[in-house]
């Protein structure tokens, strides 16, 4: 299929510079002549994309031989067309391939004979416009491909965030759940008696379907926004009360102005806050935990402080707080985590309303 429309192209070429050339004549044309030089001119079309100033090269002298021997001959505008096709196909030397067009147009006046070299007219409209057009033609083809690179990187850089922004929410959210029910179930193994153990199986049970709530919840909001997730700093008691248990209390105090927080600012402090209370008691082993809400006109300041031992570096940034530093950078926020002098561990951040850091 791809030979065919070579074929066709040079056969449509070779046939369009012969009945130019005859309804250009007063006089018959030697058609034979015509049909082989009107053909020679064309083949070189076929090499166009693989060898594009050889090509052009090669059209040009065959189009000075065919002007030699037919008077008034139009198989020069496939030469020219070669010349425009040469800048497309190798945009690095643009200029070589003026040198050769404008040697082929000083050419073609000495082979015309009387008129000498043809006027500067014809040498800009013969040369150099081929040259220009194909080089404009070029740089319209690379800036589309550019604009279709960009498009697809920004395709693909949504999607990132958004497997990002999923990824995020399932550990924040459903790892959360998890390790709540996995302590539940430790302390309904330890506590004596039925009341107890009834009491945790039951907490488990709210546990496990809040978090299927929550991952069905993710799964429909996939096309939509994130700020459209409800959890924020209102639900902060009741998942304290969650990892609140016989060995450990969880205390959420709130001091400030009690004006309403912008929604991403709102999820984002719950996430902080929900994230630092799993690492609390998964890895620290902590059993009092505080969690500090001041809020201001500047934005919000969340602290949690707990008493327990100083979490490893690998464990410390992991997943959990890679998560927490990306939500607290994109609200163009502040977050310091580590353990302090009198013992525990602390996490800070501070949550802008409208983007200036504290």
């Amino acid at each position: 299929m791809h030979w065919r429309r070579e074929v066709l192209l040079v056969a449509g070429a070779a046939s369009a510079a012969a009945l130019l050339t005859a309804l250009h004549r007063r006089v018959p044309a030697d058609l034979p002549l015509l049909a082989v030089f009107s053909t020679g001119v064309s083949l070189p079309l076929l090499i166009r994309r693989v060898l594009p100033l050889t090509a052009a090269a090669t059209s040009a002298v065959i189009a000075l031989a065919g002007m030699a021997q037919l008077h008034r001959w139009e198989g020069m505008l496939v030469t020219m067309v070669l010349f425009c096709t040469a800048v497309y196909h190798r945009p690095r030397r643009p200029g070589l391939v003026l040198a050769v067009s404008t040697c082929w147009i000083l050419g073609t006046g000495m082979v015309m004979g009387g008129e000498g070299v043809p006027e500067l007219s014809s040498i800009v409209i013969m040369s150099v416009a081929p040259v220009a057009t194909g080089y404009a033609l070029r740089l319209h083809r690379d800036r589309a491909d550019q604009s279709l690179r960009l498009q697809r990187a920004e395709a693909e850089r949504g999607l990132a965030e958004e497997r990002t922004w999923l990824s995020r929410n399932v550990h924040d959210s459903v790892g959360h759940h998890l390790t709540a029910i996995r302590l539940q179930a430790a302390a309904a193994r330890r506590a004596p008696g039925d009341a107890p153990a009834k009491q945790a199986l039951q907490t488990i049970s709210d546990l496990s379907l809040s978090a299927l709530t929550e991952v069905r919840g993710l799964l429909r909001t996939l096309d939509e926004h994130p700020a459209t997730l409800q959890p924020g700093t209102a639900d902060l008691e009741c998942l304290a009360g969650r990892l609140t248990s016989a060995g450990r209390t969880v205390t959420v105090r709130r001091s400030g102005t009690g004006d309403a927080l912008p929604p991403a600012v709102d999820h984002t402090a719950y996430r902080v806050v929900q994230e630092a209370l799993t690492n609390a008691v998964r890895h620290a082993d902590a059993t009092e935990v505080t969690v500090h809400l001041r809020q201001d006109d500047r934005g919000l300041r969340i602290e949690i402080c707990d008493n327990g031992a100083p979490v490893p570096a690998p464990q410390a940034e992991g997943r959990g707080l890679r998560g927490m530093r990306e939500r607290v950078r994109l609200l163009d926020g502040t977050l310091s985590v580590g353990p302090v002098e009198t013992g525990g561990w602390r996490v800070r951040a501070d949550l802008p309303r409208e983007g200036s850091v504290w």
